[in-house]
């Protein structure tokens, strides 16, 4: 049997190519996202490893946030600290370390490195180990600065140029000192970085005279731990924390592992559905190939095989298609990580250098999915062709499903059906994170439900086609009847492409309706007509809402100030706003009491007054982070949204609590509205700052809808491999049925039907399929994004279902596409056959 099956394998090369192509498609995506997201782990970790080589021990302060009346304070490490641990008998050489946000400008000012990325950080003495110089000399005061050599190159800058630079607000421009090299593995992956002498990055950072964090190396002999405990005993342990180098290069490489994981579980989900679209192929081709050696099976158990060794025979089969298409997709599978790493460099997220990685646990992981899914996806045509008695050698090829197999499959998918959307309807009513468990059960279970009852769909929507198939003559009539011959291929074959569209149509669904809902929040909370922030979200300097403040034009503004403070024993962050002014720039609902904000006036929005129970006239105690305590009133509580929510209460009231004053955005009404030239004056006014975005409502709306379109354009490309798998399994349904019928094609061709008529027959009834699995899978994908949409508008009042009709329409298009482009090979293969042949084949 064993031998019977290798042959079966090689006689049927041209068949079973299609189904080793899907099957390798699935796995050069499962192993592709596997090699990519080692490679950028790995390199990441090496570059971290680098960064830590310098430092024995870390002294970082301890956050304060237990039981104290400090609440968020982060104690500073002051210059005696900085004694103290240098003193320490183990100790070589301990270094002050001051960083932050830094925007660095091109000659062209715009923004370099991305957001995150820019940095800046203190220049330690005249020489810094940690930064080698190529070029210059150490900073020194607050007109010079280093930038690394990355940066240097890429925008072209060198030792005596003059760079403009934000910190958190102001624009400086220092004189380049000097160009350093580093292993920051931020500034390898495309990001920057500028060093200040050490007073001036304090100054700049706002920790005069302290430090974020104190690097101790230790001297010779004295191992990490021995440094640790000598520090523990010598610093005041209330305050500060140790960590060994060892310690924090390995906390830096689990971070970046399960940043890793995030993204590989989702390139893994879509590799699934690639895969799981790919077994309905396998499962069809499988199928067809039982079918048609109905009589060589029966002769098999006529002659003494057992059912048992029929199944084994279609496995082995199986095996060594799985097998092939295992190596053949893992070999591109590493092709396409080299390439995606590829791909982000051209866009501007290069990542740090170093080797492919192919793990052996990526090679196991290729054949055994390529295997296993194979021999799955075949085992129960296997089973079938174990159960054909010897007598079918002489009965007919195929025969017709009984009714009770269509009772049972038909009640079966009716149940699912019915279960899926009863769970579904059920998750709709649930709150945002309840709801999603139960939501993706019950699309699970729907999704398994329709694919069941497909073969009974197929009936009536196909003969809804009939009145168009008509206009095509007898080409169209015999597509309608071949594409209802048989129910169930043509369900599997509609259904691969069905679950493609579903997810395309349901993420379509889901952006458009956020996207709107979103422009009403803006629109509907929103009076002011611009908002200020840093393009990397980090807080602005108080300077630059008191620059805003008396630029030309500005009728009103205030400052969005955060701040921690503690209330009923729990953390809750308060909203800082200029109290006269607010109410101009907030179109908020008030639910209860006014919406005025000044001195122990208070109002919160409609979820913290729930959660704490407080409504109009409430009073409630607050401790500020100084650890000073105040009695406030809430005067009116407000509807929150995704924008705008929390207690807001008066800058002079929360200023005078608050160490580090820092703004996250400030709120801007003009007297001309929002204009070209207001906006420019208020961008001249702030210094023509890269680092700063003055934006209008379209504008916070277009940058929202740049991250939808963004996201969404990421789904259609990891979904286009479920399409193109799906295409694959059209085109070989397509060819293994103009196999089977060369009989009948060649009697149609005796009786008059031309070659042009056959090509047009096998298109339209691949166009015919692939329409059915189209209008299918939008169906399901609008009431999946109707489905998620009401989950997501328990928490966004805004939110309305927004249906993209022209989407939609280009994606039934595209199912038509695919059917035709489907078709052309099987099309052309049946206009070719000799008649004569074809009548005498069996």
């Amino acid at each position: 049997m064993f031998r019977t099956a290798l042959r079966n394998v090689l006689a049927h090369k041209a068949r079973l190519l299609m189904t080793v192509l899907a099957v390798m498609l699935g796995v050069a995506f499962v192993s592709g996202t596997l090699v990519f997201t080692n490679t950028i782990s790995d390199a990441y970790q090496n570059s971290s490893a680098k960064g830590f080589k310098g430092v024995d021990v870390a002294v970082q302060a301890k956050y304060q946030d237990s039981k104290g009346d400090r609440v968020g304070k982060v104690p500073d490490l002051t210059q005696a600290v900085l004694d103290k641990a240098g003193k320490v008998p183990g100790a070589a050489s301990a270094t002050g370390v001051v960083s932050g946000f830094t925007a660095i400008a091109d000659k062209h000012g715009k923004l370099i490195g991305g957001g995150w990325q820019s940095a800046g950080g203190n220049y330690w003495g005249t020489e810094d180990a940690r930064y080698p110089l190529v070029s210059g000399h150490a900073p020194s005061g607050a007109d010079q600065v280093l930038i690394d050599s990355k940066t240097a190159e890429r925008a072209g800058y060198k030792v005596g140029d003059t760079v403009r630079i934000s910190v958190n607000g102001p624009v400086l421009t220092p004189t380049i000192a000097g160009i350093f090299t580093t292993d920051d593995g931020n500034v390898t992956a495309g990001g920057s970085l500028a060093l200040f002498d050490t007073a001036t990055a304090q100054q700049l950072f706002g920790k005069k005279g302290a430090y974020d964090e104190i690097d101790v190396t230790a001297k010779s002999g004295t191992g990490q731990a021995a440094l640790k405990s000598q520090l523990d005993q010598a610093l005041p342990q209330k305050l500060v924390e140790t960590t060994t180098g060892k310690k924090l290069a390995d906390d830096q490489a689990k971070q970046i592992a399960d940043g890793m994981s995030g993204l590989r579980q989702g390139l893994l989900v879509f590799a699934g559905i690639a895969l799981f679209v790919g077994t309905f192929i396998i499962a069809n081709t499988f199928t067809m190939l039982v079918a048609q050696r109905t009589k060589e099976l029966a002769l098999l158990r006529a002659v003494g095989a057992s059912r048992r060794q029929v199944t084994r025979s279609v496995l082995i089969e199986a095996f060594v298609v799985g097998a092939v298409a295992g190596v053949t997709g893992l070999a591109a599978g590493i092709g396409i990580g080299a390439g995606l790493r590829a791909l982000m460099g051209s866009f501007g997220a290069s990542v740090p250098d170093g080797p492919l990685v192919v793990t052996p646990g990526t090679v196991a992981a290729a054949l055994a999915v390529g295997v296993v899914i194979t021999m799955l996806a075949a085992w129960l045509p296997g089973r079938r062709a174990a159960k054909i008695p010897p007598v079918a050698a002489m009965s007919a090829l195929h025969s017709a499903p009984t009714t009770k197999s269509l009772v049972l499959r038909n009640t079966i998918g009716a149940l699912f059906s019915a279960a899926g959307v009863a769970v579904i309807l059920a998750a709709t009513t649930m709150s945002g994170s309840d709801g999603q468990a139960p939501m993706g059960l019950g699309a699970v279970l729907l999704i398994i439900g329709v694919f069941v009852l497909t073969p009974l769909l197929s009936r009536p929507l196909i003969a809804a086609a009939a009145p168009l198939l008509r206009g095509f003559g007898v080409s169209g009539k015999l597509a309608r009847q071949n594409s209802v011959r048989n129910p169930r291929r043509t369900a599997a074959t509609a259904s691969a492409l069905m679950i493609g569209l579903t997810l395309i149509t349901g993420m379509t669904v889901m952006a458009g309706s956020l996207q709107k809902s979103i422009d009403k929040m803006a629109s509907a909370a929103i009076r002011a007509d611009y908002v200020v922030s840093m393009a990397n979200r980090n807080p602005l300097s108080p300077d630059v809402a008191k620059k805003v403040a008396a630029t030309d034009g500005v009728t009103a503004s205030s400052p969005l100030r955060n701040a921690a403070s503690r209330i009923d024993g729990g953390t809750e962050f308060l909203t800082g706003v200029d109290g006269s002014a607010i109410g101009r720039l907030t179109d908020l609902t008030v639910d209860s009491g006014s919406f005025k904000v000044g001195g122990s006036d208070v109002v919160v929005d409609d979820d913290t007054a729930k959660s704490h129970g407080w409504k109009a006239g409430s009073v409630f105690t607050v401790h500020y982070e100084d650890g000073k305590a105040q009695r406030l009133t809430v005067a009116g509580v407000y509807e929150g949204n995704q924008m705008i929510r929390g207690i807001m209460l008066d800058n002079t009231t929360l200023t005078p609590h608050v160490t580090d004053p820092a703004d996250m955005q400030v709120m801007v009404k003009t007297a001309d509205g929002a204009t070209a030239a207001t906006k420019d004056r208020l961008e001249k006014a702030l210094g023509s700052n890269p680092a700063i975005q003055v934006q209008d409502k379209q504008d916070l709306s277009d940058s929202i809808a740049q991250v939808f379109t963004l996201i969404l354009n990421m789904v259609y490309g990891l979904l286009a491999m479920a399409v193109i798998v799906a295409v694959l399994g059209v085109i070989n349904t397509l060819a293994m049925s103009v196999f089977e019928r060369s009989q009948e094609i060649g009697m149609l061709r005796a009786i008059g039907l031309d070659r042009k008529a056959v090509k047009r027959m096998v298109r339209l009834e691949s166009l015919v399929i692939s329409l059915f699995g189209g209008v299918l899978g939008i169906g399901l994908g609008v009431f999946f994004g109707w489905a998620a949409g009401r989950l997501v508008g328990a928490k966004m009042p805004t939110y309305e279902l927004v249906l993209p009709w022209t989407r939609m329409a280009v994606f039934l298009l595209l199912a038509g596409t695919v059917g035709i482009l489907a078709a052309l090979w099987p099309a052309r293969r049946a206009a070719k056959l000799n008649m004569l042949s074809a009548i005498k084949s069996e």
